[in-house]
């Protein structure tokens, strides 16, 4: 079975990443010096954050990180609902995301992870810890109660057990986990960084890919490495590696413009159904609600009028910030389309005044 070149050329170890070499160089000297602490790796999607911690694992523990296995595990609430999280782990770390479990990520964090903290490593040679390392990914996507759930069992059991959290922004995570964590921040690569990395690749590869066409990936990815990768492997299956061609862009993103459109077509109640509509299937697909949130204000404001633009990203603010604070995203992303409507109706009405 052929691997994905994004997988296929992920580097292994510290010593052969491609950017922010120096950052690897210290995360080395971290790893092989004094006592390892519990990590906070956040930056932005697609930077590389995975490939770090992944490396880091495979200087703690050696090879045998890398055999990995996917395992459901069940978890019980209080009230007895049986509740089934995805993980993925070796004989030294095990990788979970406890936001997959909604409003019952606490749980999650308190038993799950007390079960692993608890369990001994059963051989322990010169190059491996005494710990083992637990993943929390998406961690600034946790409820408050998981969040303080979390920090004590830092607390309780850091003799046995490591965690490393992976996050893409700081301030949804309380500060007593901030401070109880040492914070790395990956950078997202630079255009020219993308560019030299998708040339090796492409060269490994024995792929002719125009440099023009290189550098229209790198600078329509914003940063994002994964996807640069993705469009260059769908460009080489698509045989179209012309340098003035259209790059494939995700059907989601697609469907978010095509609800702004709506929006701005015709405010009324049932176009909020409809954008409400288009909102579920966007969550029911599994893009983040930020995600959905960031594309469709940029789309947004792409259509809107520039005085009002201020105004519009003032309440955006608001709404993103109210939607981090309850639990139900889909109420707190209609209410601020439902304010759009508002805000840009009253700007039509005022510009037919002028007139």
């Amino acid at each position: 079975m052929s691997l994905l070149w994004v997988d296929k050329y992920r580097p292994k170890d510290l010593s052969t990443l491609d950017y922010h070499t120096q950052q690897a160089q210290e995360l080395k000297n971290l790893v092989e010096h004094g006592d390892f602490p519990h990590l906070l790796v956040y930056g932005p999607s697609g930077a590389g954050k995975k490939t770090r911690i992944m490396c880091i694992l495979k200087e703690l523990f050696g090879t045998g990180v890398e055999r990995l296995k996917s395992e459901n595990i069940t978890v019980t609430t209080p009230s007895n609902k049986k509740v089934e999280i995805m993980t993925i782990n070796s004989n030294y770390h095990i990788e979970i995301n406890p936001s997959d479990a909604g409003i019952y990520d606490r749980v999650v964090v308190m038993d799950l992870i007390k079960k692993i903290a608890q369990s001994q490593q059963i051989a322990i040679t010169n190059n491996q810890r005494e710990f083992k390392v637990v993943v929390l990914t998406e961690v600034d996507n946790l409820t408050k109660d998981a969040q303080h759930a979390l920090r004590r069992t830092m607390e309780k059991y850091s003799r046995n057990c490591r965690l490393i959290l992976c996050a893409t922004s700081l301030s949804p995570i309380i500060p007593a986990i901030q401070s109880r964590c040492l914070p790395i921040r990956v950078p997202a690569p630079t255009i020219e960084e993308i560019s030299t990395i998708i040339s090796k690749i492409c060269k490994k590869e024995d792929t002719a890919i125009p440099a023009t066409l290189i550098e229209k990936i790198s600078k329509s990815v914003n940063g994002n490495l994964r996807r640069a990768i993705l469009i260059c492997e769908a460009c080489k299956v698509e045989n179209n590696l012309q340098p003035n061609r259209e790059l494939p862009e995700p059907d989601w993103k697609v469907f978010i413009k095509q609800t702004a459109t709506i929006i701005t077509h015709r405010q009324s109640i049932e176009n909020i159904m409809v954008v409400r509509e288009h909102l579920y299937e966007l969550l029911a697909s599994g893009i983040p609600p930020e995600i959905i949130f960031k594309e469709l204000i940029t789309a947004l404001v792409l259509k809107c009028d520039k005085q009002i633009i201020p105004q519009v990203l003032q309440e955006a603010s608001t709404y993103e910030y109210r939607m981090w604070q309850g639990n139900k995203h889909i109420v707190h992303m209609e209410a601020f389309v439902v304010k759009f409507m508002c805000l840009y109706q009253r700007h039509l009405k005022d510009l037919l005044k002028d007139f």
